[in-house]
């Protein structure tokens, strides 16, 4: 079987996601390339060494997200040829900007059965788009789905949305979690407060994604103002475009000598282990690899009701769920988390820990999307 991967948004979760797969496929003996951008993060073109040293091959192809006409366009012919040449049996697209090219140079080559991964679909952040470019969005993702063997949500409550969204015939959609790996990161020396900079014996919370709205750190900063959470510090780890913004948000609400702006980190497993609580303020995600990590290293989370992470706490006792991401409800939910013994604290650490190893490893996830792959290939032969 030979699988072209094709991602552009190489950040965060969904670097995670392809780096696992692609990595997982090789060493499981299918024919895997991967075509990437590195333009987002410069160090991700360590992963991409690492890739090729276990048998991945790797185009390097500039992709933006932002919509570029020219660009794209030489992209797109650039995708074309490439299948032309490689005849790949799976073309797998993740995210918007490379699901629409992988996709089009797919059907341009008039090769390769199409696989989808949207990673959430751009068209739901109402908090970012316009309605115009929603509807845009929405219109380009349905035809594209359209000429999609299949649709992947990254767990089960993110395949709800997708379903209800009218994108694609829900009989397209198949669920295959994200998963990491347990062992990896539990193993890791948690972080002293002393070496955060931290006072001992404080509550103390993390958030940890891309500095922008869909994250909803400006949810978590404001937080701080609550009554029950005026000893709580949080640590915030990212990079993006709304770090200034956010720097003064902790300003003006008085809190800004409680949390503490860290920049992105590779070594956040240190970090869970540090803390008392994960917090995921997200206005909307698909499945967040950071509840699955910080859960795999024993660290209980509080979050609000967003696809992945609502499935994730109700499936077991490992955190506490706010009833909204209004911010009202999500202080109230800390304050009640903060309140919990310490006994229940751990408990549900452990819970937590149990499920995603039963649940959301890598391997659970492979033997998945290999399954998906057979079944697509021998719907289209």
């Amino acid at each position: 079987m030979r699988v072209l991967q094709v991602m552009e948004c190489t950040i965060g979760g969904t670097r995670r996601h392809i780096v696992d797969v692609c990595a997982g496929l090789a060493q499981r003996g299918v024919d895997t390339h991967l075509v990437a951008s590195a333009l987002r993060q410069a160090d991700f073109t360590d992963d991409l060494h690492a890739l090729e040293a276990c048998g991945v091959r790797v185009t390097r192809l500039p992709m933006v997200r932002e919509l570029a006409p020219l660009q794209d366009a030489r992209h797109l012919l650039a995708l074309t040829r490439l299948i032309e040449r490689e005849q790949p049996d799976i073309v797998h697209t993740h995210s918007s900007k490379a699901g629409a090219l992988g996709r089009l140079a797919s059907l341009a080559a008039g090769t390769g059965a199409r696989v989808h991964t949207p990673h959430t679909y751009s068209f739901l952040f109402d908090a970012m788009f316009g309605s115009l470019k929603r509807r845009l969005y929405f219109d380009i993702e349905r035809a594209l789905a359209g000429s999609s063997q299949a649709v992947v949500a990254v767990g089960a409550s993110e395949a709800q949305t997708i379903k209800r969204s009218g994108v694609c015939e829900p009989t397209r959609v198949h669920t295959i979690p994200n998963g990491v790996r347990v062992q990896d990161l539990a193993s890791q020396v948690p972080l002293t407060r002393s070496e955060l900079g931290v006072p001992e014996g404080v509550p103390l919370l993390l958030v940890a994604g891309l500095l922008n709205v869909a994250k909803g750190q400006d949810l978590a900063i404001q937080a701080l103002r609550a009554p029950g959470l005026r000893a709580a510090h949080l640590l915030v780890v990212g990079h993006g475009p709304w770090e200034v913004d956010l720097r003064a948000l902790a300003q003006r609400a008085g809190v800004a000598e409680r949390v503490h702006f860290l920049g992105w980190r590779s070594d956040l497993a240190r970090l869970y282990g540090a803390v008392d609580w994960l917090l995921l303020p997200s206005r909307w995600e698909a499945m967040p690899y950071v509840v699955l990590e910080a859960l795999a290293c024993g660290t209980p989370v509080v979050a609000t009701p967003v696809d992945g992470a609502r499935e994730i706490l109700t499936a077991a006792t490992c955190g506490v769920l706010s009833p909204s991401t209004d911010l009202d409800a999500l202080s109230s939910t800390l304050d009640k988390a903060l309140r919990l013994p310490e006994s229940t604290r751990l408990a549900y650490g452990r819970a937590g820990q149990r499920l995603v190893a039963e649940e959301y490893s890598v391997e659970r996830m492979l033997d998945r999307l290999q399954a998906l792959y057979s079944q697509v290939l021998q719907v289209a032969a």
